[in-house]
């Protein structure tokens, strides 16, 4: 069964077609690029862009990088323009992509739930988080297999700031720091985290999960065991079409 997900993302949008079966995508991706400012309306152009790339006529699952609420209305936008505070972003993107029913979840959370189905957390008991490095950080947590939603860990207080100014990628790239010098304040991030949380297991996810290699062994004093996402930058994609099964009608 394939149904199309899309990854709304503070510098890209991406999204194709999902086999779920595989839990992997059945197509090469098509990505543009975050408008700026993000505006709902113009989001949501990106998101038909997507969408149409495709020719894709059927249920449609969106990620948004900030909370959602009742699947469907926004309520933070670190990333986004604020315009979209308070938008029922479900009306919104369901009218403009004119495809078929449409789900709206967070984005982290729903990059958490396909790797718990298909990825590093599979058959994973206890608590587990998967985070998201990207232009901000997204938190997923669980609790034996149970999605805590709309936790937004990234806006932990971390020596005055949020935790995401410090410890994401963006902020790696902006300050131009070398991996040993990030993957310093990344530990001192998931310190912070263990400390509050005691997960069993983190999972690392975003695009910098594909250069795992280069930051994760350099991360020290940690107890819980910390892995790369398996899905890595496509997590996001397979959650969203994941959701938009579970809404489906029957």
């Amino acid at each position: 069964m394939q149904i199309f997900g899309v990854d709304i993302g503070g510098s890209g949008i991406k999204g194709a077609p999902v086999d779920l079966a595989r839990g992997d995508l059945a197509e090469p991706r098509h990505k543009v690029l975050t408008p700026h400012p993000a505006t709902p309306d113009a989001v949501a152009d990106g998101v038909k862009d997507v969408v149409r790339h495709f020719s894709w006529d059927g249920p449609v699952g969106i990620t948004f990088p900030g909370v959602v609420t009742g699947g469907s209305t926004v309520r933070t936008a670190a990333n986004v323009d604020k315009g979209w505070v308070d938008v029922d972003a479900r009306a919104l993107l369901g009218e403009r992509i004119g495809s078929g029913p449409v789900t709206v979840l967070n984005d982290a959370d729903a990059a958490g739930v396909a790797e718990m189905h298909f990825g590093a957390g599979r058959g994973r008991e206890g608590t587990v988080l998967v985070l998201t490095l990207g232009t901000g950080i997204g938190s997923a947590l669980f609790v034996d297999g149970t999605l805590v939603p709309n936790t937004e860990l990234g806006h932990l207080e971390l020596h005055g700031h949020d935790a995401e100014k410090r410890a994401s990628t963006k902020a790696r790239e902006d300050e131009d720091l070398t991996w040993e010098h990030w993957a310093h304040r990344v530990q001192k991030y998931l310190a912070h985290v263990e400390m509050l949380f005691s997960p069993e297991l983190f999972v690392i996810g975003g695009g910098v999960s594909r250069k795992a290699h280069k930051f994760l062994p350099l991360i020290k004093g940690i107890k819980a065991e910390i892995v790369p996402a398996e899905l890595q930058n496509n997590a996001g994609i397979v959650g969203a079409a994941m959701a938009a099964r579970a809404n489906a009608p029957a």
